[in-house]
C-alpha cells in the first residue's frame, strides 16, 4: 500500500468536522491541490457536506472549471439556501460564465440575506458594467463604499464606469482616491495610467518603482498588473527598452497562469473554413431573418472597431451598444447547448432555424433601444461568425475593421485583458494567431457575397476621416450627418481598453507605434512571416 493510499484510508476513518477544518487551513494557506484533495475525500463519504461544497467549488473557480464551481455551489444552497456568502460566490461563478443576470439574482439574495455586505455590492455593481448599466453599478459602488468607506476597490470601479460614461477627469480622481486608500495596489495606477499620461516627476511613477523594487512581497497578479503599469509609464516616457521588459514580463506571468490550447484554437479556423464551403452557403442562403438593423463591425482587438463604432454611433438613426455576446449566446438558444458546437452545427441547422436565429438577436439587441435604425454590435471575436451571421441575417451590415498587423498585435500585447484572449501574453502565440485570422478572413472575403463585408482600414481613417467616415455610414444605409466627424464629443458608455482614446479628436501617433520597438519584437515578427 502506497502512503498516499494509507494517509487516505486514514482520512476515511477521520471526523468529518476534522478534515474539513484541516482542508480549509491548507485553503488558507494558499496549497490549493492539496485542499482540494481533502475537500473531495470528505465528500465521497459526506456527499451533502455544504461547506466542502461550497469550497471546493471556489476552488473550482480559481482553476477555470467554472461549470463544476456551479454545480458545487448549487448543491450547497440546496442543503442550506440562506448562506450568503454561497449565493455570493455562485454570483461569481455565474458573472464568469458570462451569465451577469443570473449573477445579479444571486448577489441580490446574498443581500437580502445580509444587507451590510459591501462585496455583494461591489460585485453587483461589476455585474451592472457588464450589462451596460453604468449609472447604476456606480449607485452599487458607492453603497459598498457607505458601509466600508476604506473600500479602494470600489473607488477603482466607480473610475472604471466613469471613464467608459467619458467622464475621465471624474475617472482619475476615483483612480487616485482608489491609490490613497490602497498605495500598494498596483491595478489602481494600471488604470490611473490608461486615462492620463505618467510623467517621470509623477508620484505615481515613483510609487510604482518603489514597488518594483521587492516583487517578492506581491502576489502574481499583481506583478502582472504592476509590470503592465510600469510598461504603460515608460511608453508614456519614450523608453521603449524599460517598457517592452515589463510589458514582457507582466505577459509571461499571466501566461504562466493560464492554460491556452494554440493549436485546437487554431484548427478551429481550419473547422471553420472547411465548413463554409461555397455550396453550403447557396443551401442555407435566403432563410434568415430580414432586418437590417444590425450593424456588426468585428476583427482582432485593437484594430479600430471602437473608433467606427463611435463614429457610426454619432449617427442620430444610430445605436452604438458595444461589445456583445448576444449572438454567440443566440447561436447557444437555438442549438440548445452552451456553449453550442460551432462549426458542427452550422451544417445542420434548418432554414426556420436560421430565420429563428436572427429575429432573436434582433429581439435581444433592439430592447436596449427599440427606437433606433441601426444598432451596432462591436464585437470583435465575431469574426468567426461571419458566415452564420450572413445567413441569419443576410441584411445586416458586416465591418471588417483591419490594423497595421505589428501595431495590432504589439498594442494587444501591451494592453492587460481581463478575458479570454489567451493568445495574447505570448509574441509568438499571438502573432500565429493573427495569421489564423487573416486565413478566415480571407475565406470570408471569398464566399461572401458581394457587398456584404466593408473592409475599413484604420490608417486610412487617420489619414481621412470625412472620407472614410462617408463611406461607413453610407454602407449602413443611412444619409450622411456631420455629427460623424465629431465622434470625440458624443457621450455615450464605451466598455472597451480604447475608451479613453475616442474622447480625443483623431490623432496619428499610434499608427507605426511598433517600430520603436522593433529590435525587440523579433519572435512576433517570425510568426507573422516577416522575419
Amino acid at each position: 500500500m502506497t502512503q498516499r493510499e494509507s494517509s487516505g484510508d486514514h482520512r476515511e476513518t477521520q471526523d468529518p468536522v476534522t478534515v474539513f477544518r484541516q482542508a480549509a487551513t491548507l485553503h488558507s494557506q494558499g496549497k490549493l491541490s492539496e485542499a482540494e484533495e481533502l475537500y473531495r475525500a470528505l465528500l465521497i463519504n459526506h456527499p451533502d457536506h455544504f461547506e466542502a461544497l461550497h469550497y471546493l467549488g471556489v476552488l473550482c473557480r480559481l482553476q477555470g472549471k467554472f461549470r463544476e464551481a456551479a454545480s458545487l455551489i448549487g448543491k450547497a444552497l440546496s442543503q442550506k439556501p440562506e448562506w450568503a456568502e454561497a449565493h455570493f460566490s455562485l454570483g461569481v461563478v455565474y458573472f464568469l460564465m458570462v451569465r451577469y443576470s443570473d449573477a445579479l439574482v444571486h448577489y441580490g439574495k446574498a443581500l437580502a440575506i445580509r444587507p451590510n455586505f459591501p462585496e455583494a455590492y461591489n460585485m453587483r455593481g461589476i455585474a451592472l458594467q457588464a450589462l451596460h448599466r453604468e449609472e447604476e453599478a456606480i449607485a452599487q459602488f458607492r453603497q459598498a463604499i457607505a458601509l466600508r468607506p476604506d473600500y479602494a476597490e470600489s473607488y477603482g470601479n466607480i473610475g472604471s464606469s466613469l471613464q467608459e460614461l467619458g467622464r475621465i477627469d471624474e475617472a482619475r480622481q476615483a483612480f487616485e482616491k482608489a491609490i490613497e486608500l490602497a498605495p500598494k495596489r498596483p491595478r489602481f495606477y494600471r488604470q490611473l495610467g490608461e486615462c492620463r499620461r505618467i510623467a517621470a516627476e509623477s508620484p505615481w511613477l515613483a510609487a510604482m518603482e518603489e514597488m518594483g523594487r521587492d516583487l517578492a512581497k506581491l502576489s502574481e497578479d499583481d506583478r502582472i498588473e504592476l509590470h503592465f503599469a510600469l510598461g504603460k509609464a515608460y511608453d508614456d516616457l519614450g523608453d521603449p527598452e524599460r517598457s517592452f521588459h515589463h510589458l514582457h514580463e507582466g505577459n509571461a506571468i499571466r501566461r504562466r497562469q493560464i492554460t491556452y490550447d494554440e493549436p485546437a484554437t487554431l484548427k478551429i479556423f481550419d473547422d471553420i473554413r472547411a465548413t463554409y464551403t461555397p455550396a453550403l452557403m447557396r443551401e442555407k442562403s435566403g432563410s434568415g431573418h430580414p432586418s437590417s438593423l444590425p450593424i456588426f463591425i468585428l476583427g482582432m482587438p485593437r484594430s479600430g472597431s471602437t473608433l467606427v463604432e463611435q463614429i457610426l454611433a454619432s449617427h442620430p438613426k444610430v445605436y452604438g451598444a458595444g461589445e456583445r455576446a448576444d449572438f454567440h449566446e443566440a447561436v447557444a438558444t437555438i442549438e440548445g447547448r452552451n456553449p453550442p458546437t460551432i462549426p458542427a452545427v452550422v451544417p445542420t441547422l434548418t432554414g426556420d432555424q436560421l430565420q429563428r436565429l436572427g429575429a432573436l438577436y434582433v429581439s435581444r439587441m433592439s430592447a436596449d433601444a427599440p427606437q433606433a435604425e441601426r444598432i451596432t454590435d462591436k464585437m470583435p471575436g465575431n469574426f468567426v461568425h461571419a458566415g452564420l451571421i450572413h445567413l441569419a441575417l443576410p441584411n445586416a451590415r458586416i465591418i471588417h475593421t483591419r490594423r497595421d498587423p505589428v501595431d495590432t498585435c504589439f498594442s494587444c500585447f501591451a494592453r492587460l485583458f481581463t478575458q479570454s484572449k489567451w493568445y495574447t501574453y505570448d509574441l509568438g502565440e499571438l502573432g500565429r494567431y493573427y495569421r489564423g485570422y487573416q486565413q478566415l478572413m480571407e475565406h470570408w472575403r471569398r464566399i461572401l457575397p458581394e457587398g456584404a463585408m466593408l473592409e475599413v482600414q484604420y490608417e486610412d481613417v487617420v489619414a481621412d476621416l470625412e472620407g472614410q467616415a462617408r463611406r461607413i455610414v453610407a454602407f449602413c444605409g443611412l444619409e450622411w450627418d456631420d455629427a460623424c466627424l465629431a465622434f470625440h464629443r458624443t457621450q455615450r458608455a464605451i466598455r472597451t481598453a480604447s475608451a479613453p482614446q475616442v474622447r480625443q479628436p483623431i490623432y496619428h501617433s499610434s499608427v507605426g507605434r511598433w517600430r520603436a520597438y522593433a529590435h525587440l519584437l523579433w519572435p512576433l515578427l517570425a510568426a507573422l512571416g516577416f522575419g
